[in-house]
């Protein structure tokens, strides 16, 4: 009995698992149907729409095709689609020419009071404060001359500020006489007095550029409001290359003339020894001597506050002044520093301010002064005996105490 209740328990069992399958199946036949018929539904659309926009685009095609004035308008409208990217392109070329040419520093300039696109990016905030709070300088500050000059270069100093402001026509001026005599300085001073920008050029910058010489002329006069080429930049040679010369012919052409765009300064210790054709150009000639003994005596005192009384004052460094009369002591300097140009009394504060860091305490004596002023004096008779060819005595070759 057990027996047959097993297997009919077992033909139950297969029974239920085939009837399992069979349903298993017509489901998975189901699926596979819908799915067929779901892509042959999507096929028979994806053809029909290929077969409307075609119909629609070549009716359109032939539309425009029949219609002259659309065809015009197209042709027109890409014609000037293509030449304004041209323009664009060319137009961005030029602009950055442009902005090359009046913003960045020409290869020839040296020195310059002008801000170039370098130097604003690095510090926005200090060149924008900086020409915002700028004023005119006095075209005399920190230079110090005889009364006559100063008299002189003060008046090209008015004439140059107005010459600017009514957009007249700018004088060439030539400033010579013994090197550190305040020449360079002044056209810096007259520069920033006048509203104008300067930029400095050597003259060994010139020779080396060759062929390039001439464009970078042209860009120099383009980009600068008043020049101040050094001496030797164009001297009076017999024979010149064709480079320089054309450089030099390319200076002239720019200067043969008077211009309300540019100024020209030429500070030179040798005038003699410029190109004829440069001389031509000036209209101004002023002559720089050395400082004389009360003009010596303001250098003193202003180069003294300069380089020793305001940082011994400020206690920001380690310097101190001894007590002793300091109005004394600058008439006696000037009266000692005969025949020394400014430059070189300038030097002399400098090193009593060395003098004084090099000191145990920091405290410059007037001992201390009297040494640094005892051997500057030495030091100017040699280059003085140097310069008119005379040879070292026995006195010159031991070193000052």
């Amino acid at each position: 009995m057990s027996k047959d209740t097993l297997n009919l328990a077992q033909m139950q069992e297969q029974t239920l698992q085939l009837e399992q399958q069979s349903k298993l199946k017509q489901l998975v036949n189901e699926d596979l149907r819908k799915q067929e018929e779901s892509v042959r539904k999507h096929h028979q659309t994806f053809l029909e729409s290929l077969r409307t926009a075609g119909t629609l685009f070549g009716e359109g095609f032939r539309a425009f095709v029949t219609d002259q004035d659309k065809v015009t308008a197209t042709v027109a409208g890409l014609t000037l689609l293509a030449v304004g990217v041209y323009s664009a392109k060319n137009a961005t070329l030029v602009a950055g020419r442009f902005i090359q040419a009046r913003l960045g520093k020409p290869s020839l300039v040296r020195e310059t009071s002008r801000i170039t696109v370098l130097e604003a990016l690095r510090h926005p905030i200090q060149v924008v404060s900086r020409r915002l709070l700028s004023r005119p300088q006095d075209a005399l500050e920190g230079v110090v001359l005889c009364p006559s000059l100063e008299a002189r270069v003060r008046d090209i100093a008015i004439a140059t500020r107005n010459t600017k402001k009514n957009r007249g026509l700018y004088r060439h001026i030539l400033l010579y006489g013994p090197p550190g005599t305040g020449k360079t300085l002044f056209a810096k001073k007259l520069a920033l007095h006048s509203g104008m920008d300067y930029a400095i050029m050597t003259g060994g910058d010139v020779a080396p550029m060759g062929r390039e010489g001439v464009t970078a002329m042209h860009k120099l006069f383009d980009w600068a409001l008043l020049l101040v080429p050094k001496a030797g930049t164009f001297s009076l040679q017999e024979k010149i290359s064709e480079d320089l010369r054309a450089t030099l012919n390319a200076f002239l052409y720019r200067t043969g003339q008077h211009s309300n765009k540019f100024m020209l300064i030429l500070a030179s210790c040798h005038p003699e020894q410029f190109d004829w054709a440069i001389n031509a150009c000036i209209d101004v000639m002023v002559h720089f001597d050395l400082p004389g003994q009360e003009e010596r005596a303001r250098l003193v005192r202003m180069y003294l506050d300069e380089y020793v009384l305001k940082p011994a004052t400020e206690g920001k460094q380690r310097l101190k002044l001894a007590q002793f009369d300091y109005g004394r002591k600058c008439l006696e300097v000037a009266r000692l520093t005969e025949g020394m140009s400014c430059r070189k009394i300038a030097q002399l504060a400098v090193s009593w301010q060395a003098t004084a860091y090099g000191s145990k305490d920091g405290v410059l004596t007037e001992a201390m002064m009297d040494a640094c002023v005892q051997d500057a004096v030495q030091q100017h008779q040699q280059m003085m005996r140097w310069l008119k060819g005379e040879r070292p005595g026995p006195e010159d070759e031991q070193p000052s105490s």
